[in-house]
């Protein structure tokens, strides 16, 4: 067997695994948080040491937002789907009124200091509530679409309501002078429409009008028409202000070319040393390639790749609508963005300003984010096969380790009711009664506990057609077969509605045995 056949096993005995993306999606998200907060004390050293006196400045906030952000992540992955599901319509309340919020003078900052009026500050606390917004679309989105066809007007359906209500909030995103965090909001809002299964039409159309919008922006002159400028320049790798509204995009070509194959090592950049704005922020990743190299870029690239992977394939194998849609958006924006910043530092892209989610140096932003990492491994932990699984098994390891309890199934089946016979006041139940019923909690009734019938109907019933049989073991031929005739014509089968072809009253389930 060759070496090519040996990984291509170990792949697919990979993928078979009730468990994979639940525990690939948790290493992934872990391995992102832990290479940014060492990528941000490596890029952060020299303002840190001129704002504060101390290196570790920077790299401290940053690793406590990140230990704040996996405890968020932990209370995502504790609350259970039904919980999340019920507060959906709040969260988004919420969100909107905060970008409302942030558009009055005194609430809002940032106008000054970023260009962007974007954030509200709360004491030591700021944060951006276009990051909690893009969330919390997602989240409503995958409660109001799941088991929602396009059900109305051909243009006044639940995706175009769904449509107007992204809409509202990307305008007030736009008129905070976040045009970047806008273009993030959009994606995340077409990619749920898409895995909601708009038509292909509409997405046609919304991306023609954004590309209308970006047309409009770079024709209008002013700091936006800089950027697609300094775009096209990079683009073809022939900058012509390299002092000036170039310097930054020029900056990072030369740290990745710094960089090579091995990189200059960890903590050797020069580009950081005040040579790069925005370092450890939207240009991070060139600080990456910088100091790791080729193959330390290209692995924060697979790994995103992975998330991307591993998240879709979590939506795919959902039963639930609900799951599968939210896991699905929720990837889908994670994953946009961190392409969307790997493509502006490398040229392919105009620079918009959004960072790299789980390495970019981020109060808030890393915390939201993080929490949404949480409900997309919450999703991973609901799939039937892990459900299943830790049913079978038990939990793994890392789930005794955090407290998690065992993911109920109740989403996963099927959600016809089933009525069961209670007990006596007192009655005491029995050892083999409660496994039974821990059993059925876990995986429902079996199909074959059907309710029994007085009369059961035979092959004589005028409804059900046929013919008698023959015979039975104790009676044979022409006489045995009289029998039973006789004894159905004296007591032919009474009509009930639980007998399969009894009552002509028969409920959906009876019609679909009779087809």
């Amino acid at each position: 067997m060759g070496i090519r056949e040996r990984i291509s096993n170990a792949w697919n005995d990979l993928l078979s695994r009730p468990l994979t993306d639940y525990i690939m999606l948790l290493c992934i998200v872990v391995i992102l948080s832990c290479l940014g907060v060492v990528m941000v004390y490596s890029s952060s050293m020299t303002w840190s040491l001129r704002e504060g006196g101390s290196v570790w400045g920077t790299a401290l906030r940053q690793g406590i937002m990140i230990v704040l952000g996996f405890f968020a992540m932990w209370l995502a992955m504790m609350m259970r789907p039904q919980t999340i599901r019920s507060l959906a319509p709040a969260f988004l309340v919420v969100s909107i009124i905060l970008l409302l919020a942030v558009q009055i003078p005194g609430i809002g900052t940032g106008r000054e200091e970023v260009g962007s009026q974007s954030w509200i500050v709360l004491g030591p606390i700021q944060f951006q509530p276009s990051e909690i917004a893009k969330v919390a679309i997602a989240v409503w989105g995958a409660h109001y679409l799941s088991n929602k066809g396009p059900v109305g007007h051909w243009f006044w359906n639940h995706h175009m309501k769904f449509a107007a209500v992204g809409g509202f909030m990307t305008v007030l995103i736009f008129l905070e002078g976040d045009a970047g965090m806008a273009v993030s909001f959009v994606l995340v809002v077409l990619f749920m429409l898409f895995f909601a299964g708009i038509a292909l039409g509409w997405i046609v159309v919304a991306g023609l009008l954004m590309a209308a919008a970006l047309v409009t922006l770079a024709v209008g002159g002013g700091f936006r028409s800089n950027r697609f400028e300094v775009y096209f320049d990079a683009l073809f790798g022939n900058f012509q202000d390299v002092r000036g509204i170039a310097f930054q995009s020029y900056q990072g070509f030369l740290s990745l070319a710094d960089g090579s194959g091995m990189g200059v090592g960890l903590g050797q950049s020069r580009a950081k040393w005040f040579y790069l704005p925005e370092a450890k922020n939207d240009f991070i990743f060139a600080i990456i390639g910088e100091e790791l190299g080729l193959w330390g870029g290209a692995l924060v690239i697979a790994l995103f790749a992975g998330l991307l992977y591993f998240g879709l394939r979590t939506a795919k194998r959902s039963h639930d609508p609900f799951l599968s849609l939210m896991a699905a958006t929720l990837t889908a924006a994670v994953a946009s963005q961190a392409f969307i910043n790997i493509g502006y530092v490398i040229g392919l892209l105009p620079v918009t300003g959004i960072q790299l989610p789980m390495i970019s140096a981020g109060g808030t932003s890393a915390v939201i984010t993080l929490a949404s990492m949480g409900l997309l491994i919450s999703c991973a932990r609901h799939e039937p096969e892990a459900v299943s699984a830790m049913a079978s098994y038990g939990r793994p390891a890392i789930d005794r380790l955090l407290g998690l309890k065992e993911p109920s199934s109740e989403l996963t089946r099927s959600n016809v009711p089933v009525r069961s016979k209670k007990a006596p006041a007192g009655a005491k139940t029995s050892k083999a009664a409660k496994e039974s019923k821990a059993t059925q909690d876990r995986f429902g009734q079996p199909v074959t506990a059907r309710a029994k019938t007085r009369n059961p109907a035979t092959r004589t019933d005028p409804k059900r057609g046929g013919t008698p049989r023959s015979g039975t073991s104790s009676a044979t031929g022409r006489g045995a077969a009289g029998s039973v005739r006789n004894r159905s014509e004296q007591n032919p089968p009474r009509p009930n509605s639980k007998n399969r072809g009894g009552s002509a009253d028969r409920g959906p389930w009876n019609d679909r045995y009779r087809r």
